[in-house]
């Protein structure tokens, strides 16, 4: 008997994606990357609520376009080519191939809307309910990571052309508010706002909105708990068990893409309600 984690789509105004080739920048050149690109557009499709263009598609829009991608213009360009809401840029940054396998992947989403703005961790759980004690405290520390960050930026010493370092903050435009400044992020930002009346102003953003990076390695023991229940429910009937499974390259990469996208996912509201599953064995 176990608990099958469930995930879903929690942007619906990110539904249809598309997934350019990932990048290598490993220092294995014999990583084959269509299997990555494949097994994390594989994964993103399994996710209830997303469409994910099929990769062959993209690459032939890709060709036809002659962009070779460099910057966000080009890639909100191919989006809006393919009628996408976000294109996934990725790139595995690390890769060892042998015991312990360890891959890192870096992927960002981009927007094809310029007026979609980051999307962070922690964003849409359920803050200030009674379901906040049941948000897993490495989701809380991330949320917390998050906002400190946004927070300390505000605080970070910038000199602006024409305004004068010794001055007061009023004067440099930095009016503040209850001793704070008036950029200064808070934790309401983590609950999503009501509807409006009217449509909200353009303020375009050139960032992603979503950024992971993740590292997994073949020895971390909450990398091996995850694949073990990942694997349970493949019924996957060759030899070798989870172990077997985690054994061949493309499993594993397959696994880590799945990890990746689940706990993008889970950060930012996306897990639903475990599925508990009971299975007998060969003999009763």
């Amino acid at each position: 008997m176990r608990e099958k984690p469930v995930y879903h789509n929690p942007f619906p105004q990110l539904a249809r994606v598309a997934v350019i080739p990932f990048n290598n920048q490993s220092d294995v050149p014999t990583l084959n990357m269509d299997d990555v690109t494949l097994a994390y557009y594989g994964e993103l499709q399994s996710v209830r609520g997303f469409e994910v263009v099929p990769v062959g598609v993209v690459i032939r829009a890709m060709q036809a376009s002659g962009n070779d991608l460099t910057d966000i213009q080009q890639i909100r360009g191919l989006g809006k080519m393919l009628g996408v809401d976000a294109v996934v840029v990725g790139s595995v940054t690390d890769f060892s191939p042998y015991y312990p396998k360890r891959i890192t992947l870096a992927v960002n989403w981009y927007a094809t809307n310029p007026g979609f703005h980051p999307i962070p961790p922690g964003y849409g759980l359920p803050w200030g309910t009674s379901g906040e004690e049941f948000i897993p405290e490495s989701h809380v520390w991330e949320a917390e990571f998050a906002l400190a960050r946004e927070q300390l930026a505000t605080q970070t010493p910038t000199q602006a052309d024409g305004l004068d370092p010794l001055g007061n903050p009023e004067e440099n435009g930095k009016v503040a508010v209850d001793g704070l400044p008036a950029d200064w992020p808070d934790p309401t930002g983590f609950i999503p706002d009501g509807p409006k009346t009217e449509h909200p102003p353009m303020l375009p953003h050139d960032g992603p909105i979503i950024s992971q990076i993740r590292t997994y390695a073949e020895n971390d023991s909450d990398v091996t708990d995850r694949a073990e229940q990942y694997f349970f429910f493949l019924d996957d009937s060759r030899n070798g068990g989870w172990q077997g499974f985690l054994d061949r390259s493309n499993d594993f990469i397959r696994f880590c893409c799945y990890s990746h996208i689940s706990e993008m996912l889970s950060l930012r509201g996306g897990a639903g309600e475990s599925q508990l599953a009971i299975r007998w064995g060969n003999r009763r």
